[in-house]
């Protein structure tokens, strides 16, 4: 029997409700908690948080000066849509494309890179 059981994903952030509307949208879930310092999403799959940090710097990858922080996959139907979907919602296309024929990378507001991916190991 598990210990636990995952609850939630915290992203930092220097503005919330930016992020957390951003995410609420890609994933097609609902910003069910707010206030000056956090937001949070409820999806499909659980629950995310944005949580506001003083000077928050976003990460500069693939540069090492600012690690990632967080590297979220999800899993989409078509690639090109969802890619057009998530830049139209505020995402911006990384620079870097390791693999973009099975996967796509791409900046969420606060820089955070995620992918969307057609195959998600199971």
């Amino acid at each position: 029997m598990a210990t636990a059981r995952l609850g939630l994903t915290a992203l930092d952030c220097s503005d919330p409700s930016v992020l957390a509307h951003f995410w609420a949208a890609l994933l097609g879930g609902e910003v069910t908690h707010r206030n000056d310092e956090f937001c949070a999403v409820k999806a499909d799959g659980g629950m995310l948080v944005a949580v506001k940090v003083q000077d928050y710097k976003p990460p500069t990858w693939p540069d090492p000066a600012v690690p990632k922080q967080m590297h979220l996959h999800l899993k989409v139907d078509d690639l090109d849509t969802a890619q057009m979907d998530a830049v139209r919602l505020g995402a911006r296309v990384a620079t870097e494309q390791t693999n973009p024929e099975l996967w796509r990378i791409l900046l969420d507001p606060a820089g955070h890179p995620f992918c969307l991916a057609t195959e998600i190991l199971d």
